[in-house]
């Protein structure tokens, strides 16, 4: 008798292979059988009518804090994920000497809006190598599977102190950070990432270390990497793709050989799918193993009553509309409902609005879009859908249009401006390119900004069930055996005996991405969205059900997942 059987499902293995009708038998942490007939279960599940798929791999998180207080990783494990890749975009908390516990964290608040303090409580703190760091996490008991990289802003502190964040290294100090990033890989890292992006900044403005190193440095790096078959992830300089990171992923690919993983992002005014596709082609050389992720709709800053009301500079430096607007902002959510239910305050909100010169806005609004007021998010509209069009539509000013929606949902309604791939046909044509994933949730990070943890279920529910850019064979894969295959892990994301049992139970026509909500859920009750979701039946992680119809079982089986063991 089998621990787990699946019995009567649509098996789609993650291979790209076709589907096929079958029941799957789980004992212990791996897959036993696979067939037509598999004999009886001590607990059986009945997947008539859904499809059976491995587990989602997330490539792009940073979880690396909210794993000390939530270790069940949510959002992500409402949405069929079971594996995670931490350490992304340079910034880790490993290496770290204990002077520079507090550096880290600040530098991780300012990156990645998670709380400092919330860092420093919420983390154990008891490591100075990234080993180290792996092995504390382990103890936590995590409730999916895990894997982290080194990052290059910690390895730099650690070797260079201060100097790290404007100096370039000595020849020396090069070696010691690839001798660091070589150890951390051996201790269990599955590769290094760095980050090169500007805008990423320390608390005091500066940009963060590695962000200006010399080519050198990295490919002194990626030496390290290579010996081990590990992965260099990437964040590029968005302004400078043609010149300087262009030149240097090509220097990493086809001189390191090292798998690369970057962030890249298509459908704004000035890129297209065809462009994307191109650049990534190019990368690919002989023998070069370059993977792009990219976001799978148009995505950005969230708000509404729930998170940050309207102001003219959304993702930097905010100046409020006026003083009844910074009245409303300072406020909690039951404070703000009851100010913009009040008639008098409302009309005060209106006429500081207009006072606003609209040509400073203009950009904003007509990025901005109405998520609807249904259970389901709406991420589908249009130009002639933002903002600005429905305020014209309706013969309102904008602010009366955001008011009155945001009255009409009861205060829970929310808008997103735009930032990324604002453009889904562009999306549409770059998807499907054999060396792109969709993805990119940045789960764990912008916790009360944004809320793309719920990826994997809008892939399968649009670009799957709806579109069709992706058979569902095609789709699972780019979830699950191609995004393994990039970390490097050898026995999971397919459905295969003797692999890790880490499973989905879905159905197809059902599955959808729940709202956005606000909690208060972080260290000192510091705000951080949540999304959850309808279609899953069962997620398994290792042998055992961690997600059952939605809720979270008490189990927690996850793995740090260690590179070469």
């Amino acid at each position: 008798m089998h621990d787990l059987v699946i019995r009567n499902g649509t098996i789609v293995d993650g291979s790209g292979n076709p589907p096929f009708t079958g029941d799957l038998a789980v004992d212990g942490q791996q897959i036993s059988e696979i067939g037509r007939e598999t004999g009886r279960g001590r607990r059986e599940i009945n997947a008539d009518g859904h499809f059976v798929t491995p587990g989602f791999v997330d490539l792009h998180t940073h979880l690396d804090a909210q794993i000390g207080w939530d270790p069940q990783l949510r959002p992500v494990c409402w949405h069929g994920v079971t594996t995670v890749l931490m350490g992304n975009c340079g910034v880790t908390f490993a290496p770290c000497k204990p002077k520079d516990r507090d550096l880290l964290a600040g530098m991780m608040e300012t990156v990645e809006d998670i709380p400092k303090d919330a860092i420093l409580s919420g983390l154990p703190w008891d490591w100075e190598s990234y080993g180290e760091y792996l092995n504390s996490i382990a103890t936590l008991g995590p409730g999916l599977n895990v894997a982290g990289m080194v990052g290059h802003c910690a390895v730099r502190f650690y070797v260079m102190g201060e100097r790290a964040v404007e100096e370039q290294a000595t020849d020396d100090e090069k070696q010691e950070i690839a001798n660091i990033v070589g150890q951390s890989i051996a201790d269990g890292a599955v590769g290094f990432s760095t980050n090169r992006f500007p805008s990423h900044t320390l608390p005091d403005g500066r940009s963060i270390p590695g962000t200006f190193a010399h080519h050198d440095e990295l490919i002194r790096i990626a030496e390290k990497v290579r010996p081990h078959d590990a992965l260099m992830q990437n964040v590029l300089d968005f302004d400078r793709l043609e010149l300087e990171n262009d030149e240097l992923l090509k220097k990493l690919a086809n001189t390191s050989k090292v798998r690369i993983l970057f962030s890249y992002g298509v459908g704004s005014e000035n890129t297209s799918g065809a462009e994307g596709c191109a650049f990534v082609d190019e990368l690919n050389g002989v023998d070069a193993d370059v993977s792009a992720l990219t976001i799978p709709r148009g995505t950005g800053f969230l708000f509404g009553l729930q998170a940050s009301v309207p102001a003219l500079d959304i993702w930097g430096q905010r100046r409020h509309l006026g003083t009844h607007w910074a009245k409303l902002a300072e406020n909690d959510f039951e404070g703000r409902w009851r100010r913009i239910q009040d008639t008098e305050n409302r009309q005060k909100l209106i006429a500081e609005a207009k006072q606003q010169d609209h040509r400073l806005l203009r950009h904003w609004l007509n990025h901005s879009y109405w998520l609807g007021a249904e259970d389901t998010p709406n991420y589908l509209a249009k130009p002639s859908d933002s903002l600005f069009a429905l305020s014209e539509n309706a013969g309102e000013h904008w602010s009366e249009t955001f008011i009155r929606l945001t009255l009409e949902s009861q205060g829970k309604g929310l808008f997103t401006w735009r930032m990324y791939n604002r453009n889904l046909d562009a999306v549409s044509d770059f998807l499907p390119h054999p060396n792109v994933y969709p993805g990119l949730t940045d789960a764990g990070a912008h916790v009360s900004q944004v809320m793309d943890s719920g990826a994997p279920t809008f892939i399968l529910s649009h670009w799957v069930r709806d579109r069709g850019i992706y058979s569902i064979e095609q789709g699972i894969q780019k979830l699950s055996s191609g995004p393994a295959r990039v970390i490097g892990l050898k026995n999971r994301g397919s459905l295969k005996v003797g692999y890790a049992a880490d499973v989905n139970v879905f159905d197809l026509n059902s599955l959808n991405e729940g709202y956005p909500y606000l909690v208060h859920d972080f260290p000192g009750g510091a705000p951080r969205f949540l999304q959850k979701s309808t279609g899953y039946k069962a997620t398994i992680v290792n042998g055992v059900i961690n997600v059952e119809d939605g809720e979270l079982t008490e189990d927690r089986t996850g793995k740090v997942l260690l590179h070469g063991k």
